[in-house]
This record gives structure tokens, C-alpha cells and sequence, in this order.
């Protein structure tokens, strides 16, 4: 479970305050984004991978496959599995230990972006149709937890899968390290899917929340989108949001949608 440390109880009280004037501490407007950064294929040891920085929050994602069964319903698909780890050294807020609430949470969310996208053609993944297939697990670590884990966590996972290869096998079906088939995951790349994620402080819809502004919030939007269609959508905490409000963050994750795909692409060149 996560422990909230004083500091940040007092700092977002000023957070609530000033959002209330319609201004945020660190200059942005209500809907813009921190700045963005992503650089991928630097884990030697991964099949893929990427790492995310969004303002001060960093995310590491990286893919291994590994041979597996298909499920019964999917014999001739491979899977993917996707993982979030929050520790004690990424925030002060988080403790070292079994995985936590908000980690299962926020990389269901990012996994489901994903998943309901149809980016990926599982069946490429199939080995011997209704006995083995791969299975993709995307291991997300984050380095430092500054808010919007949601957002960094799918542009690290997505990015991390656009660079990632397939491993060759021997006669047995063991995978040969460090060794690659001229194969990717076949990615169909106009269904690029983007993360959008909202949070409603002192009665204003904000993107990208800090930490502290999370900690100010009373309600939290997740979108996926492609292109102009939500794919998925995720809220929690207590508050509640209007028709109004949720047919705004559609319109805004819409909007944004452009410049986060734009990015995402740029980051397999």
C-alpha cells in the first residue's frame, strides 16, 4: 500500500487553491501536457524496450518472450502480458514490497489501451497453432513517480513493443539468446493507441497531473484513443464527473490524439 507524507498533504492543499484560480504551480495551462521524451532499444538484455520520461515521472519497459500454451479459446494466438512496479524508491509515497493497489491498477488500464486497439496481430505470435505460441511480457518499472503513471507506463509499453523482435527457436522450441528472426510483431500502425488520462481538481479538468496534483484530485478519467474512436476508458476515486465534463475529455483526448501518435511513431525511426 502506498503512505502519503506530510509534505505533500500541505502542498496540495496550495495546489487546490491555485487550481481554483485556474492556474497551476509549475506554469501550464489546465490541458497541456510536461514535456515528453522517449528513447528506445537501449536494454541489451530485453527483446525490447523503451524508456519514458513525462516531466519528472520515468518509466522503463521491457519485453521478453517466452514460449507458452495458447489459451483454449485462442489456440492459434499468442498473448502479452503487461506489468507495473511501483517502489519504494520511486516516490516517497510508494513502499517496497508486494505489488500495490495502484500498481495493479494503473497497468491494467495502459495494458487494456493497448489490448482494445488491435495493434497487434496475435497470431503472428503462434509457434505450433493450439500447442505453442509466445507470449510477450512487458515488465514497466518506475524509476521515479511523479504523476500520470497511467500515460508514461502505455507510451513506455507501446513504444518498447514497437522495437521489439521476435527471438529464433532450435528443434526443440527453446529460444536461442541474443539471437532474432527477420520478424516484428506485426503492428498495424494506423491503430496507433494513445493514453489520455484526466484528473478533476477543485471542479476544472486537468491533464497530465504532477503527484501532488493527483493527491488534490477527487476524480480520475483514463481514455484510450485511435484516432477519433475511445477504445477503452477507466474512472476511479470518489468524485464524479458530468455528461458535460466526459464528452469535453473525449473531445480533448481527440484533439490531443495527433501529437502523441506523431511521437510514438517517431520513436521507432
Amino acid at each position: 500500500m502506498s503512505s502519503i507524507n506530510s509534505v505533500d498533504l500541505v502542498n496540495s492543499k496550495e495546489i487546490l487553491e491555485s487550481i481554483k484560480l485556474g492556474k497551476r504551480k509549475d506554469g501550464r495551462d489546465l490541458l497541456e501536457y510536461r514535456n515528453l521524451e522517449i528513447k528506445t532499444g537501449f536494454l541489451p538484455s530485453a527483446d525490447g524496450s523503451s524508456w519514458v520520461k513525462l516531466g519528472n515521472t520515468e518509466i522503463i519497459a521491457g519485453i521478453k518472450f517466452v514460449v507458452g500454451t495458447p489459451y483454449p479459446d485462442s489456440p492459434d494466438k499468442g498473448s502479452m502480458s503487461l506489468n507495473l512496479e511501483l517502489s519504494g524508491l520511486s516516490s516517497p509515497n510508494f513502499i517496497t514490497g508486494p505489488p500495490q493497489i495502484d500498481a495493479v491498477e494503473f497497468g491494467r488500464v495502459a495494458d487494456r489501451a493497448i489490448r482494445h486497439a488491435n495493434i497487434i496481430n496475435f497470431e503472428d505470435l503462434a509457434i505450433v497453432p493450439g500447442e505453442k505460441v509466445f507470449i510477450a511480457f512487458i515488465d514497466c518499472i518506475a524509476v521515479n513517480a511523479d504523476g500520470n503513471l497511467i500515460d508514461a507506463t502505455q507510451l513506455a509499453a507501446i513504444t518498447a513493443l514497437m522495437n521489439a523482435k521476435i527471438p529464433k527457436l532450435d528443434e526443440n522450441y527453446n529460444i536461442i539468446l541474443k539471437e532474432y528472426t527477420d520478424k516484428d510483431i506485426s503492428m498495424n500502425l494506423k491503430n496507433i493507441p494513445v493514453s489520455i488520462t484526466f484528473d478533476k481538481v477543485a471542479d476544472k479538468i486537468i491533464l497530465d497531473s504532477n503527484q501532488v496534483e493527483e493527491l488534490a484530485s477527487s476524480a480520475r478519467f483514463s481514455l484510450g484513443i485511435v484516432g477519433d474512436t475511445v477504445t477503452s476508458c477507466h474512472k476511479t476515486k470518489g468524485g464524479v464527473f458530468s455528461e458535460e465534463e466526459i464528452n469535453f475529455m473525449i473531445d480533448t483526448a481527440v484533439g490531443k490524439y495527433a501529437e502523441f501518435s506523431k511521437i510514438i511513431l517517431d520513436s521507432r525511426k
